[in-house]
C-alpha cells in the first residue's frame, strides 16, 4: 500500500466514520424514543423503511450532484443535511413527519456512502485495493457498532439527544475540508448514467443486495430466531453482534486474501461459504460452541462479499462511470434493506422460523447465479468457454 496517498485515505476514513457513528446513535435513539411515546414496531418498521427508501431514492441524482458541484461540497452539503433533519426530529412529534425527515436522513446517507465508496476507490492502488477498501469498511463498521454504545451511556443525560447526534456529524466536517476534490470526476468529465452501468455489474449489484439483506434481518430478526430455537435471551441477544464482530474483525485479513489469490475466487468462495454455513444454524443452536463459531465465520464471509463487491466496483469502473457504479451499490441496498424485512418477517410468521436461513440461502445463491453468468458471458466473450 506504499502508493496510497494517506492524508486524502486517512481524512476521508475518519470522516465517514464519524457519520458512521452518527448513524449507528441516531438508529437506536429513534427506536427507543419511538417506543417510549407509545408507537408500535409497524410504526418503528415504517420510520426505518423510510431511510431505506431515502438511499434508493437519492441514487440516479448523485453523479450528476458530484459533476456540478464537485465530490467533497456534495458530501458536505450531504453532511449538514443529516445534521439538521436528525436535529430537527427533536421537536417533531408527528409521525409522517418522522418519516419524511427520515427519509432525507436516508437520502444523505446515500450521498455519502456512493461518494465515499467511489473515493476510496479512486485513490487505492490496483495491487492493494483490498486491503485498501477493507480498512475503509472496517473502520466504518467500528464507528457505527460504537453508536448504540454512545447512547446507553448516554441515556437520561442530555435534554437534547438528537440534538447532540446532529453535531456528531458536523464533527465529520474537518476532515472533509482535508480531501483533494481532484481525485474524483468534475463538471469537466462526462456525467455517467446508472442505466449505462447496471448491465455491466449484475454480480456486483447483487452481491451488494444479499449483504443489506444479510445485515439488516441479523440485526432484526438473529435473536428471535435464535430464542425460538432454545438459546437463552441474554445469549441470543447478543447473537447478532458476534456475527458483526466476525465481519469487522476479518475484513482486512479477506481483503490480503483477495489481492494475492484473486478477488473473483475470493468473492465467489465467501458466496459458497455463505451458503454451505446456512443450513448448519438449526443444528449449531444446540452446541454453544459451534453457534458462536459459526456465527463469527458467517458475518467474516457475508461482510466480505460487500466488502469485495465494493473492490469490484473499482476494478471495473473509472471517473464519472465509478460514481453512477457506487449509486447502483447503494440502491441496491435500498431495495433489500426495505423489503427485506418485510417479506422475511412474513415468511417466518406464516411458514416458520427457518425462513430466515431459507430466505438468506435463497439471496446468496442469486448471487452466486450472477457470478456464474458473468464468468461464463466472459468465457464466451474471449473464446475460452461455451
Amino acid at each position: 500500500m506504499k502508493n496510497l496517498p494517506w492524508r486524502d485515505f486517512s481524512a476521508l476514513v475518519i470522516s465517514i466514520g464519524i457519520v458512521g457513528l452518527g448513524l449507528g446513535a441516531t438508529i437506536p435513539l429513534t427506536a427507543v424514543t419511538l417506543d417510549v411515546r407509545g408507537a408500535g414496531t409497524q410504526v418503528i418498521g415504517l420510520v426505518t423503511a423510510a431511510s431505506a427508501l431515502g438511499i434508493l431514492g437519492v441514487a440516479p441524482f448523485v453523479t450528476g450532484w458530484v459533476a456540478r458541484f464537485g465530490p467533497r461540497h456534495t458530501m458536505m452539503g450531504a453532511v449538514w443535511a443529516a445534521a439538521a433533519v436528525t436535529a430537527a426530529m427533536q421537536a417533531a412529534t408527528d409521525v409522517w413527519l418522522w418519516c419524511a425527515l427520515r427519509l432525507v436522513f436516508g437520502a444523505a446517507m446515500g450521498v455519502l456512502f456512493t461518494i465515499g465508496e467511489a473515493w476510496v476507490n479512486r485513490i487505492a492502488p490496483d495491487q492493494s485495493r483490498g486491503r485498501v477498501v477493507a480498512l475503509y469498511t472496517t473502520s466504518f463498521t467500528l464507528f457505527q457498532l460504537a453508536g448504540p454504545a454512545l447512547v446507553a451511556l448516554l441515556n437520561g443525560r442530555l435534554a437534547w439527544p438528537f440534538a447532540a447526534c446532529g453535531l456528531l456529524f458536523i464533527a465529520a466536517l474537518p476532515g472533509l475540508m482535508l480531501l483533494n476534490g481532484t481525485r474524483l470526476p468534475a463538471e469537466k468529465e462526462a456525467h455517467a448514467r446508472w442505466q449505462d452501468v447496471l448491465p455491466k455489474m449484475p454480480m456486483i449489484a447483487l452481491g451488494a443486495a444479499f449483504f443489506a439483506l444479510f445485515d439488516t434481518l441479523i440485526l432484526a430478526l438473529l435473536p428471535v430466531y435464535a430464542m425460538r430455537q432454545g438459546i437463552v435471551t441474554e445469549l441470543a441477544l447478543i447473537s447478532a453482534t458476534v456475527v458483526l464482530a466476525g465481519d469487522t474483525a476479518l475484513q482486512f485479513a479477506m481483503g490480503a486474501l483477495a489481492d494475492r489469490y484473486g478477488r473473483f475466487r475470493v468473492h465467489v468462495g465467501c458466496g459458497i461459504a455463505v451458503c454451505l454455513l446456512l443450513p448448519l444454524l438449526p443444528l449449531a443452536a444446540g452446541i454453544p460452541w459451534l453457534w458462536w463459531t459459526l456465527l463469527l465465520a458467517l458475518g467474516a464471509a457475508a461482510g466480505a462479499i460487500y466488502m469485495l463487491a465494493l473492490v469490484a466496483c473499482g476494478e471495473r469502473f473509472s471517473g464519472a462511470a465509478l460514481t453512477s457504479a457506487s449509486a447502483v451499490v447503494n440502491a441496491s441496498w435500498g431495495i433489500a434493506s426495505a423489503a427485506g424485512p418485510l417479506a422475511t418477517g412474513a415468511l417466518m410468521h406464516g411458514v416458520g422460523i427457518h425462513a430466515l436461513p431459507a430466505v438468506l440461502f435463497g439471496a446468496c445463491a442469486l448471487f452466486l447465479i450472477s457470478a456464474w453468468w458473468e464468468r461464463r458471458g466472459r468465457l464466451i466473450e474471449g473464446g475460452g468457454g461455451t
